[in-house]
């Protein structure tokens, strides 16, 4: 069965860094792209980053960039995002995703999703 496991959350402080991971399981991984998405108590769901199947190319978050990298092991069947200068903001439950296209931006471009882990930044 397919699976995705996202681990590597915790509660840091405002500047701090986390490394979140996820363990891909059940389906061909390297011909997949991968995106991580975020969500927080009454907000909708919102794309952080992608990679693309040979982590050739990557995307993220206007307000991520250059805090936030995607890499991929494709040996390995993990994606990771590390996260640096946290801020509040970005306090959310964080979910990896497998795409069902070469560049997926959009929620309806994934076809697999995690049961997601939760980064909390405190002030």
């Amino acid at each position: 069965q397919v699976q995705l496991v996202e681990s590597g959350g915790g509660l840091v402080q405002a500047g701090g860094s986390l490394r979140l991971s996820c363990a891909a399981s059940g389906f061909a991984f390297s011909n997949y792209a991968m995106g991580w998405f975020r969500q927080a108590p009454g907000k909708e769901r919102e794309f952080v980053a992608y990679i693309t199947y040979n982590g050739v190319t990557t995307s993220y978050l206007d307000g991520v960039k250059g805090r936030f990298t995607i890499s991929r092991d494709n040996l390995q069947n993990t994606v990771t995002l590390q996260m640096s200068s946290l801020k509040p903001e970005d306090t959310a439950v964080y979910y990896c995703a497998a795409g069902r296209s070469l560049i997926p931006r959009r929620e309806h471009e994934y076809a697999y999703w995690g049961q997601g882990t939760q980064v909390t930044v405190s002030s």
